[in-house]
């Protein structure tokens, strides 16, 4: 049965902010308590999901999450009513109400790792939503995570959603950012490469300014879960060096796609040992495997945190083109620039490079590859999706006016504090879940 690689983005939530709460995501620091535009974010995610929608790719999306975090404030000690709440984590502990606020679900790379049917024991796409322990503001992302999954991909018969692992840092999961996996065909059997910064029990080299955050029991523990034989995984410890130099997850050092690799000369330990660990499997399912390796003397880690080159989208269009999106970043880097001018210039698997302007999500350290879900259907798992969430020209149209309605051109740290900014928000869901067709998701509506 023919299969395609959907990619389902991150809708931008009302309450995007820039809070600097991520500790080792450079662009995260960087922009702290700057003023953060969240309708300018949520329309240049959207343009991009159209965009590519427009060339033929498959793409849906994903709505935001409820924030401020009402439940989270009370778990914190914080009483009396939402108002009051809010007014004494903003007097008390700023902190807290900001990682109670953040728009970080967006990121939908790291909602869930995704397994094929292709690939599973039970012939069904399995999701394992990510714990996402090592930051308050993440870790509590997963239980709605896993219910809008369930409520999207809702037919047992194709879809497995399962609960995240436990959040413990033994068991570290950042979800699909250090997780690729690569085909001859979308829906030919695969390989599945999980990239891991850090063991619990193994003795290997950690790096020392930045914590890693996906752990190799986490990965292991996935491909446990979903069935994945031995033949159809490789784990992979990504660079330490890399990871201190601001490389939190793989997907800002590696990105791949069907049978290409496209990393730096950096990316991981042992990195010649694991190209060969991934051509000798795939090989083995008569899939070639092409890695297009950038060197060090052309682009620099630094360049590639900086522009974020590899948190790049490599898709494939229907005549069998490779296509690379891009944040407009990359053209304002000379090095990034003069690479990839010759690289769409050149006889290589990357066909075309594609430049989109996402800079509010950039300032947070999120680009192109952040944004997006990579999930593989065939023709009846896509029928058994919900209908209501593929972009087309009239959801584009609908989402587009909402975001003009309900989201705020301006929104500082300090303005976290303003209890309008909850009902805002509410208001804001209430509506896109009837947009969406998605029935009674938040917390607030039941």
């Amino acid at each position: 049965m023919q299969a395609f690689e959907a990619n389902f983005d991150g809708l931008v939530g009302p309450t995007h902010n820039y809070a600097g709460l991520s500790f080792g995501n450079v662009a995260s620091k960087n922009n702290e308590k700057s003023v953060a535009n969240p309708k300018a974010a949520a329309k240049q995610g959207l343009r991009k999901m159209k965009q590519l929608a427009d060339l033929g790719f498959q793409q849906g999306v994903l709505p935001p999450q409820e924030r401020p975090s009402v439940r989270l404030l009370r778990e914190l000690g914080f009483s009396g009513n939402e108002a009051a709440m809010m007014a004494r984590a903003a007097k008390d502990a700023p902190e807290l109400l900001a990682a109670a606020s953040s728009a970080s679900a967006m990121w939908t790379a790291n909602a869930a790792t995704v397994s094929p049917s292709a690939d599973t024991h039970d012939g069904r796409v399995h999701f394992t939503p990510a714990n996402l322990c090592s930051k308050l503001h993440r870790a509590i992302e997963h239980e709605a995570t896993r219910r809008t999954l369930r409520t999207i991909f809702a037919d047992p018969a194709h879809f497995e959603v399962h609960d995240a692992l436990p959040g413990t840092p033994a068991l570290g999961d950042e979800g699909a950012a250090n997780h690729t996996r690569f085909c001859a065909e979308y829906g030919a059997r695969g390989v599945e490469f999980f990239v891991y910064g850090r063991s619990e029990y193994r003795r290997e080299r950690e790096p020392k300014r930045y914590p890693a955050r996906q752990s190799f029991e986490a990965s292991r523990a996935v491909a446990h879960r979903h069935g994945l034989d031995e033949d159809a995984t490789v784990f992979a410890q990504q660079n330490p060096d890399v990871i201190d130099a601001g490389v939190f997850h793989n997907d800002v050092i590696a990105v791949g796609n069907r049978h290409t690799l496209f990393c730096h000369q950096r990316a991981f330990v042992e990195q010649q040992q694991v190209y060969d660990t991934l051509r000798a499997k795939l090989a083995k399912l008569a899939a070639p495997f092409e890695v297009i390796e950038v060197p060090e003397a052309a682009v620099s880690v630094e360049d590639a945190v900086s522009s974020y080159l590899f948190n790049s989208q490599l898709l494939t269009r229907a005549d069998g083109r490779q296509v690379l999106v891009v944040p407009q970043e990359c053209r304002e880097n000379a090095r990034v620039a003069a690479y990839l001018d010759g690289l769409a210039a050149g006889n290589g698997p990357i066909d075309d490079v594609l430049v989109f302007d996402l800079r509010e999500s950039m300032k947070n350290g999120g680009g192109p590859a952040c944004l997006r879900l990579r999930v593989v259907l065939n023709e009846a798992e896509r029928a058994a999706v919900a209908p209501g969430v593929w972009i087309d020209d009239a959801l584009f149209g609908r989402l587009d006016a909402w975001i003009e309605r309900h989201y705020r051109d301006r929104l500082a740290p300090t303005d976290l504090a303003d209890p309008h900014l909850l009902v805002e928000s509410r208001t804001a869901l209430d509506e896109l879940t009837q947009i969406l067709g998605l029935g009674s998701l938040y917390d607030f509506q039941r």
